[in-house]
């Protein structure tokens, strides 16, 4: 079903993104998450599997590049249609929407290095690419570390005692990055090429880190099997080896002196993406709720008529227009200012998760035994929805920092926000 934008400034090129988005995301997204969810991780990747074609089909309508910029050859979304795509997106599926972002983040970043050998190399093949056979992937989780090498704000994120799980050094003209990324890093066992982050300067610990995009075909490179994983089993994920390997000095992205401010602004960008996927997450599980109760009579008459049901049915409608509300204003904010405002990304990305994974919870009551069972699609918007709460940055990890920025800076003034 369309929903009501309370939005009454939408262009007609705003609505025509969101009714395209739609639709793709209820041809294409839906079949495939279905198909990809019921395979195991390792068939969800082989040669057969529909996660290729429907790549190919994504490719050529340029979702992969929906946060690349204009210049480079992306679409040139305003921050409004960014959110309305990516919610859209994220109604299809939560998992590959995740795929079809991180695709990007190699290049996206590639793009601020201000290098053409790069920006020639590497962006635009990408942005011309209409096929899917150029995957980036985002390589920062690692075995021993997970939400803690994102927490930029904990006095241990510069202690030397934090010895990352993937170190590079410089030998000449050459970096040499060495180590393991974990099983958890988006798109891994499918990517072409990596966003790689490793520790250059131990005695800073996590602070000390730089950033690198690695093609997966360099010698010394290798990828571990594809994650089995309860919820959003139509997003791979697998863990990167590196052995040795080397890259050419221009192939850093990132240096140690700016990292700490890059990362922050990427957790800013990606969790407001997280916030709007989690709308259109919670959206579908609404919308499956309120047509179920429309059909399902109990008691003589359609579930809907019970009086309990309707305060259910209420309270999934208001999480929905409340997630999209603080997440719209966070897009709007964070992608039109820099540096971001990191704080209002953890606000709609914490609230917006926790009120998908609720939403789907209620879905389930409503649904009763039916919402246990696979036949039904809230079965799998919950496990989805719970994988939400870590992804990107555990919701606690992200208040605390976000604790902490406000603690340090609230109230902000209209200069220090860009106005």
């Amino acid at each position: 079903m369309k929903y009501f934008d309370i939005n009454l400034d939408l262009s007609e090129d705003d609505i025509a993104l969101r009714d395209a988005a739609r639709q793709f995301a209820e041809q294409e997204m839906r079949p495939t998450a279905k198909l990809l969810d019921q395979m195991t991780a390792e068939e969800g990747v082989a040669e057969n599997s529909p996660l290729w074609p429907f790549l190919k089909k994504a490719y050529a309508l340029g979702y992969h590049k929906i946060l690349m910029p204009e210049s480079f050859g992306g679409f040139g979304l305003t921050p409004l249609q960014v959110n309305i795509v990516t919610e859209e997106l994220g109604w299809g599926s939560f998992g590959l929407s995740v795929l079809l972002a991180v695709v990007s983040f190699p290049f996206y970043l590639a793009c601020t290095s201000n290098n053409d050998e790069l920006i020639e190399k590497f962006v635009k093949p990408f942005c011309n690419c209409t096929d899917g056979s150029i995957r980036g992937c985002w390589a920062g989780t690692e075995p021993a570390h997970g939400s803690d090498i994102l927490a930029i704000g904990e006095e241990f994120f510069s202690s030397p005692q934090m010895k990352g799980d993937m170190r590079a050094r410089l030998d000449g003209e050459e970096w040499v990055l060495n180590g393991q990324k974990s099983a958890w890093v988006s798109g891994g066992t499918i990517s072409t090429h990596a966003l790689v982050y490793a520790q250059i300067d131990p005695s800073k610990g996590f602070a000390g880190s730089g950033a690198f995009i690695v093609p997966m075909d360099l010698p010394g490179v290798s990828k571990g099997k594809a994650l089995e994983k309860m919820g959003q089993r139509d997003l791979n994920q697998g863990e990167l080896y590196f052995d040795d390997v080397r890259l050419p000095k221009s192939y850093m992205l990132v240096s140690p002196d700016f990292h700490p401010p890059v990362l922050e602004a990427t957790l800013a960008m990606a969790n407001l993406c997280m916030a709007s996927w989690s709308t259109g997450l919670s959206r579908a599980a609404f919308e499956e709720a309120l047509n179920y109760t429309k059909e399902r009579v109990q008691g003589g008459k359609p579930l809907i008529e019970h009086y309990t049901t309707k305060q259910r049915i209420f309270e999934m409608f208001a999480r929905v227009e409340t997630q999209r509300a603080i997440a719209r204003a966070g897009v709007n904010l964070n992608f039109s200012i820099s540096p971001p405002h990191p704080e209002y990304s953890f606000v709609a990305k914490t609230r917006s998760t926790e009120m998908a994974f609720q939403n789907t919870h209620d879905a389930i009551q409503l649904l009763g035994g039916n919402g246990l069972t696979k036949e039904y699609a809230v079965e799998k918007l919950f496990r989805d929805a719970r994988t939400s709460l870590i992804e990107d940055g555990q919701n606690e990890v992200l208040a605390r920092h976000g604790g902490d920025l406000v603690t340090k800076t609230y109230p902000r003034s209209q200069i220090d926000s860009g106005a």
